[in-house]
């Protein structure tokens, strides 16, 4: 075997701008990460505790879900003070500690930023309700005179994400849009005060060492508020689905051209700092229309949510990986890559799921209809991970993965938190089964989460998952995570690829450089490998070396 010296390791350095082009950066849901005292609810001081784990683990950067004072209508989402720290989570002066001591392990800080909406406990949604109609408090939000003879009727025929209509009406009459729950009214960015608001925001946090945001709702900032507003004319058309079924920029709150000016502002903003502060969109959005948002002078990156949503299909994979390196390319970004987050079913079980399995089906018969084998669903996400830690690019990942946590199918409806389930009137069970706390320790009230319960119930099966189960054990899904990505860290090149044809079927190979290739067997049978040596797999090889079901394997 020919030795090649090591390439440069990546600069991941404070000082290197573009550090998150290749970087893998990890989700942290702060109320289910670590509780540190012991109220059954994650906190700041929580997540310093275990910032170690994370340095371990070999990732770049943190990614912390919302941690805003909130009611706690929508996870978090429903903020009431974007620049301080919830008090069930802890002060400023924990979020401070926990930046330092992140800076300190060598790991970026990224903070979710929800700029579509804000809680109605916020001081301007109350003001506005105080003030009364025309207004000028009720200009940063949406509010509009109601249909009808006496206004009974909502303004228009849209609907929110979470079912029912996008209107909420208020005692004087009037109603205010709401895309996501009731509690969470949208602002009005055609208004200068909001505008100026956020821009006080990004600096707020920029200035206390934040690194970069990921961008809520990215899409839906700019909204069509001409008179009269117009109707979609059917529900599913207020879908992220209905921009592939209209045209480019002519939805009424989804994907307006205007939005682009709001991030070009941004970046003004992020490129004042040294090193600029990046910025991922979280736009459901045809991929044409993606590379907008990603953008250098916009928010830079933006995430692939195709990849996510593809099956467990060679070929429709290859599509997928290729579309998605085209669309970064056009954009003069990096490729984003991630395979669960807090509002999908984890992948150790959504990726086997039969094909036109609605998850939510799944979900409400309690992970029984169909069964899922949790052995198999772990080995299909181990391959799963590793195809996408040899992919070019960023790859973001979520909580608990790297544990191999299956989603908590079968929670008790009585205990259920997440909003949906009540606003669609027990349709959907919604994203709970996601957000269950982490498991640290095999023992104890809360799996070493904290000293007492947890806010959602976790398993008994959570204990052979725990971090203290897995640490050091040759051939653990922790350890899998921990030799990947410090086998990434020093084989990552180009942001490139190129894909090496002639296997069977169902197979899936690509080369990074004459230094390193990935083979991933998505079929149902074994098959051969080339020559090479084996630098990691996601599962044993058979004994005569060959590939087995459900496998990757990186090659040197």
């Amino acid at each position: 075997m020919t030795v090649r010296p090591d390439p440069p390791t990546p600069d991941l350095s404070p000082r290197h701008a573009d550090w998150w082009r290749q970087a893998v950066v990890y989700q942290v849901y702060p109320r289910s990460f670590g509780d540190a005292d012991g109220d059954g609810l994650g906190d700041l001081k929580g997540v310093t505790e275990h910032l170690g784990h994370l340095a371990a683990l070999g990732v770049d950067a943190l990614w912390l879900s919302p941690f805003y004072p909130s009611e706690l209508a929508d996870g978090g989402y429903d903020v009431i003070d974007y620049r301080d720290v919830d008090p069930r989570l802890g002060t400023l002066d924990d979020f401070d500690a926990m930046t330092a001591e992140a800076h300190r392990l060598g790991l970026k800080v990224v903070v979710d930023l929800v700029p579509n909406h804000s809680s109605h406990r916020h001081v301007w949604f109350q003001e506005a309700l105080a003030a009364g109609p025309g207004s000028p408090a009720r200009d940063r939000y949406v509010f509009r005179d109601g249909r009808g003879a006496h206004g009974e009727l909502p303004p228009t025929d849209w609907q929110s994400v979470f079912g029912g209509s996008a209107w909420r009406r208020v005692a004087d009459g009037q109603w205010y849009l709401h895309l996501f729950t009731p509690e969470q009214p949208d602002f009005n960015w055609g208004h200068e005060e909001v505008r100026a608001d956020f821009r006080t925001t990004l600096r707020f946090w920029s200035d206390r060492g934040v690194d970069g945001f990921r961008v809520d709702v990215a899409h839906a900032l700019a909204k069509d508020l001409a008179e009269p507003l117009r109707d979609l004319g059917a529900p599913e058309l207020s879908g992220d689905s209905a921009l592939e079924h209209m045209a480019p920029g002519s939805h009424p709150f989804y994907d307006r051209d205007e939005v682009h000016a709001i991030y070009r502002d941004w970046r003004e903003i992020f490129d004042s700092y040294d090193p600029p502060r990046m910025a991922v969109a979280e736009a459901w959005v045809p991929n044409a229309r993606r590379v907008r948002y990603a953008r250098p002078d916009e928010l830079g990156q933006a995430f692939n949510f195709e990849y996510l949503q593809a099956p467990w299909d060679a070929a429709a994979l290859r599509q997928v990986i290729s579309d998605s390196l085209d669309t970064a390319r056009a954009a003069g970004a990096s490729a984003t890559w991630v395979l669960s987050n807090h509002d999908v079913v984890r992948h150790a079980s959504r990726l086997m799921l039969p094909p036109g399995t609605e998850s939510n089906d799944w979900l409400l018969s309690g992970g029984h209809a169909p069964a899922v084998d949790t052995a198999a669903g772990l080995r299909r996400a181990r391959a799963a991970t590793l195809l996408m830690l040899a992919l070019p690019g960023s790859a973001y990942l979520y909580q608990g993965e790297e544990l191999g946590l299956p989603e908590v199918a079968d929670l008790p409806f009585e205990v259920l938190q997440d909003p949906v389930w009540e606003q669609t009137g027990h349709v959907q069970k919604g994203r709970d089964g996601s957000r269950v706390p982490l498991p640290w320790t095999t023992t104890g009230p809360s799996y070493g989460f904290g000293a007492g319960g947890s806010w959602l119930p976790q398993p008994e099966s959570f204990a052979s998952y725990a971090v203290a189960a897995q640490d050091g054990v040759e051939g653990s899904t922790l350890e899998l995570y921990r030799t990947a990505l410090r086998l990434r860290r020093k084989l990552s090149d180009a942001e490139s690829l190129t894909w090496v044809d002639g296997f069977a079927p169902g197979v899936l190979a690509f080369s990074r450089s004459d230094r390193w290739r990935c083979v991933a067997n998505l079929s149902g049978t074994e098959v051969g490998l080339p020559a090479g040596e084996v630098l990691l797999a996601s599962g044993p090889l058979t004994s005569d070396g060959r590939l087995g079901p459900d496998t990757t394997v990186w090659l040197g």
